[in-house]
Formats: C-alpha cells, structure tokens, sequence
C-alpha cells in the first residue's frame, strides 16, 4: 500500500469514527461535514475525497451499528435455551437493549433517508438483509414444513412487532415507557404471537 493511500484508509476510518461520535452525541441533525472536517484536520472538500457524499458516509457508519447489533443478537440467540420460542425472547429484548443503550445510532439506521433518485447499495441491503436470520433461524426449528419465503415474511412481521414497541417505549416524550417495563411488555408480546403462530399453523 502507498504512503498516500494508506494516509487516505486511514483519514477515512477518521471521519467514520467522527461521525459516528457525532451521531451518538446528537443524532443526525449533529452531523456536520464542515465540524468533521476540522476534527480529522482536512479542508472541508476534502471529505468528498474520502466518501461520495454523507449518505455514504452515514450508511458507513449505520454498518459499523449493525455489526455490533448483529454480534449483540448473536450473543442473546447463544445464551440460554435452545428452545425456539426463548430465543426469540431472547432476540427481541436484546434488540430493545441495544436500540436503549445506543440510542442515536440506533435512530440513525431509520431516520436516514437517501435521495429520492438514490438506491440503497447493495452492500447495505446486505448489512441489513442479514440481520433477519437470527429471527428466521427460530422460526424455522418451529415451522420445519413451511416455505422459506413464508418463514421470512413471518420474521418481518416478528421484527415490525418489537421495532413498533421499542421506537414507541423509548420515545423521549410522553408515551416512553421504563426500559424494564418495555422489557416485560416485550417478552409477553413475543411469546403471545409465537403461540398464535403455533396455533395457527396446528389448526391450517
């Protein structure tokens, strides 16, 4: 590698770990090209040398989120019983855990939208797409004659249900809810629809 290029990687992984401080400190509206700039020590142009643009740079960083949700959840799917229906519980309060304690970057991975003319690279559907097997895994060991895709729609379904509380339960206003009290509402919200699953696919 040449001392350019190496001090280019390096300037990069600069401005990543920039904005990444930038957003958990005050979500993306704190991103501020011109205030990373002066952090890493570039000229302010000189950020569309090291991205394309700031939807890259925050799907860069929303990567970076969603490999640490993805080891997080990893580490819940592990960590128990191997019953179907516990690891989901397990799954789903670790996801409320994280979307809690990284707050911000959490947000960020929703809230940010690309330009209407824009798609979504590949390499981010990937980063996202891949999360849903911790869900569709369980799923499967409880549904074994089901279809793959009628597995993954299930698993999106699951994924809304908890998404859907957690944004609610930790919206700083008035219908926030206490984190342990989330948890709780949770774990009955999973178990709930698991036995309707089951029974649903008994009586088909």
């Amino acid at each position: 590698m040449s001392k350019t290029l190496e001090r280019r990687t390096k300037q990069r992984e600069s401005l990543i770990d920039a904005a990444e401080n930038a957003i958990r400190a005050k979500g993306l509206a704190g991103l501020k090209t011109r205030e990373l700039a002066q952090e890493i020590g570039v000229a302010n142009g000189a950020v569309y040398n090291l991205v394309a643009d700031v939807d890259e740079l925050v799907l860069m960083v929303g990567s970076r989120t969603l490999a640490r949700l993805d080891a997080e959840l990893s580490a819940a799917e592990s960590d128990g019983p191997p019953a179907p229906e516990a690891a989901l519980v397990r799954i789903a309060l670790a996801y409320c855990d994280f979307a809690a304690n990284n707050l911000e970057l959490w947000r960020a991975l929703f809230e940010h939208r690309m330009a209407p003319d824009k798609l979504l690279p590949d390499w981010a559907i990937s980063d996202q797409m891949h999360l849903f097997r911790h869900i569709h895994q369980p799923l499967a060991l409880l549904f074994p004659h089901r279809a793959t895709e009628e597995i993954s729609i299930t698993a999106r379904s699951l994924f809304s249900a908890v998404h859907g509380m957690v944004a609610l339960g930790l919206e700083q206003k008035l219908i926030a809810v206490p984190l342990a009290l989330l948890r709780r509402e949770i774990t009955t919200m999973v178990k709930a629809m698991v036995t309707g699953l089951v029974a649903a696919s008994a009586g088909s």
